[in-house]
């Protein structure tokens, strides 16, 4: 039987992971020290596009040029809170047309925050102009788009880092370092991933006039223009599939990173989900409220599942994976980690870093991650550091690709009823010539489809 916990504060004292946090704080002030602002942009004025934005202006001398976003109040709002924030107190002009954005400034750093549906034009158009970019996840919403990013990131010569942060957040890398890495799971051959939040908006609003402040064509964009309910914004888009890749392109992908990272994983060999809208079936939402999807390595199964319905298997862990070895089991998510012997031994934990302090600004931002801000913080000094000294970033787009189409796959196959094998290099579905065939989602006239091999 396992002895208490061992506090992590004590357990890391004088070991890498402590030196990477306090590395991490000594980098952030070099960046401080620069003399020239990054020239920066932001397409997608939302909630998250402005806290990702926070954060690098947080850890970097940051002059933010211009910003675009379809929500005319919305991009208003955001450039006074912008100017609010940064050193020069200058408010960014605004734009409803990146393209225009792109063309008229010359920048260092673009950040994309837009819908899902929007990521892959948005990304390659600031690639191609000139920018490195932070792009959120998931990179895309079909499969080939992802392909064409990476393509087009590569290309350019241009350092592409994906907002999947947990590879950035204090205590999972602190696990990594001394669960993981030093072999105390022993041999790992199955990892759980779940997200059991009740997050799944629903209903039936009415068909309303679009208001004048809102460009709803351009909003669509590419994706179908489905009859307009009120502003998308937040949650409503996600709970239409049109824009979204659904809770395993908003949840999934995270865990999934992390375990891929964790672990040292590339591509799955096979994925195979099953699910459906099982409970809520009251509302237009065409995301499913049931889904369960294995992504297969050799000896080794990552299963994920989702319910935003009912309770949580574990309610300390409901948004989380697992990972088994056979000498013990690593419990972790963003507020916590705790690892569990088998047999004799002690069980360690380490919980969510808050740096409210250092940064009291966070006390008051809407809709603040608390425990997300450290992690989204460092996200940006690594991204920083690939600009400057070159090597790929820790999220780097190939595994942002990876993770975010693996969940498209696990989607495609609950949707077609069977196991998927994805070729990366010859960009198919291995004897599916259906499944090949919605590898790429159509787009809606004018808009065209980035190519990987022409981008």
């Amino acid at each position: 039987m396992s002895k208490q916990p061992i506090n992590r504060r004590n357990f890391i004292k004088g070991s890498g992971a402590l030196v990477a946090l306090t590395t991490l704080g000594a980098q952030a002030m070099d960046f401080k020290k620069r003399k020239d602002p990054y020239r920066v942009a932001l397409i997608g004025s939302g909630w998250y596009g402005k806290s990702d934005l926070f954060r690098l202006i947080q850890v970097a001398p940051v002059e933010v040029v211009a910003i675009a976003d379809p929500d005319k109040n919305m991009r208003e709002q955001a450039a006074a809170l912008i100017a609010a924030r940064q050193k020069s107190g200058k408010q960014p002009q605004t734009y409803n047309d990146h393209q225009q954005l792109l063309r008229e400034h010359k920048l260092d750093i673009v950040l994309v925050g837009s819908p899902d549906h929007w990521h892959a034009l948005h990304a390659i158009d600031a690639i191609k102009a000139g920018a490195h970019v932070y792009l959120q996840k998931p990179i895309s919403v079909d499969v080939i788009e992802g392909e064409a990013i990476l393509a087009a990131a590569r290309k350019y010569r241009k350092v592409v880092q994906i907002g999947t942060q947990r590879r950035s957040t204090p205590h999972l890398v602190e696990a990594k370092k001394n669960i993981i890495d030093t072999g105390m799971l022993g041999k790992v051959s199955y990892a759980e991933m779940c997200c059991y939040y009740h997050m799944r908006a629903n209903g039936n609003p009415e068909v309303e006039p679009v208001p004048d402040f809102f460009d709803y064509e351009r909003w669509a964009g590419p994706a179908p223009k489905l009859p307009y309910r009120g502003l998308p914004h937040r949650r409503w888009w996600r709970t239409m599939m049109e824009y979204s890749n659904g809770i395993p392109g908003d949840m999934c992908v995270h865990m999934f990173d992390a375990v891929r990272w964790m672990l040292d994983l590339g591509w799955p060999k096979q994925i195979y989900a099953t699910g459906g809208i099982y409970v809520q079936k009251g509302g237009i939402s065409t995301t499913p409220d049931t889904q369960t999807a294995t992504f297969s390595y050799d000896e080794l199964d990552c299963v994920w599942n989702h319910r935003s319905w009912g309770t949580p298997q574990d309610p300390e862990y409901p948004w989380a994976y697992k990972i088994y070895g056979e000498k013990g089991t690593l419990k972790a998510s963003v507020m916590k980690y705790e690892f569990v012997p088998h047999g004799q031994g002690e069980t360690i934990t380490g919980t969510a870093l808050y740096e409210r302090e250092e940064y009291p600004e966070d006390l008051t931002e809407e809709g603040m991650e608390l425990h997300a801000a450290p992690a989204t913080r460092r996200q940006m000094i690594d991204f920083l550091n690939a600009i400057e000294k070159g090597g790929l970033p820790v999220a780097d787009v190939e595994q942002g690709h990876i993770s975010s189409s693996s969940c498209i796959l696990a989607n495609l196959s609950m949707e077609l009823g069977r196991p998927l094998v994805y070729d990366p290099k010859a960009m198919v579905v291995v004897g599916d010539e259906e499944a090949t065939k919605r590898l790429r989602r159509p787009y809606r006239a004018p808009y065209q489809h980035p190519d990987p091999k022409t981008v």
